[in-house]
Parts: structure tokens; sequence; C-alpha cells
């Protein structure tokens, strides 16, 4: 074997260095990330995207807001619980109601567009 060179390692195998995170800080980590980009993270999302019973998601929901991680609202339309990082609850409402407008004006802005022609 040339000497600049080294022996290929297998890592495959070796699963005890690496540790794996538990379902509740994937989850924990899920929300504070959305709320860290300025979203929201609904609970029918959590038990959609970890493909856990709805159950299982609302004990571990249950833990986040015990411990004081994370607050939740609900949705004024729908009812449903939304959750964010603790004290960002202000902060994400006021940037969903900026996206909100411009939504709306962007559509208007389409839609005189379009009556133009």
């Amino acid at each position: 074997m040339p000497e600049n060179k080294r022996p290929f390692k297998r890592l495959s195998g070796n699963k005890s260095n690496t540790k794996s995170q538990t379902i509740e800080d994937r989850i924990k980590d899920f929300i504070l990330r959305n709320s860290k980009n300025g979203y929201y993270t609904k609970i029918s999302t959590i038990s959609y995207k970890f493909e856990i019973p709805n159950d299982k998601t609302w004990e571990i929901v249950g833990g986040l807001l015990i411990d004081g991680t994370i607050e939740s609202v609900h949705d004024e339309f729908t009812g449903e619980m939304k959750l964010c990082e603790e004290g960002k609850t202000y902060l994400i409402l006021n940037l969903e109601q900026q996206r909100r407008r411009q939504k709306s004006q962007e559509f208007n802005i389409g839609k005189k567009r379009k009556s133009k022609k």
C-alpha cells in the first residue's frame, strides 16, 4: 500500500459512537427551528411528519409545555393548537399578519392586471 494513502475504514458497523436523538428531542428541535424561522408548528403537522400516533404527540407536547420550553396558541380560524418557542408568540403572530397582508396585496395586484387585459 502506498505510504500517502490510508486504509479504507468502514464506519457503518460502528453504531455505538453515534447517539441518535429521541423522538422528543427531534420534535422539540423541529418546533424551535420553525420558531426561529418565524412560523408556528401545528399539532397535526407533528404527528404527520414524525409518523407517530396522535396520543403520543399530545403526550410529548404536554411534556414540552410543562418544561416551559415551548408555548401554545390556538388558530383563530380552525381552533387547532399551534406551538412556538417560549416568548415568541407575538413576534410570530405579527409575522403571520404581515405575510397575510402581503399575500392579499399581491392577489389584488394580480387581479387588477388580469382585468385590464
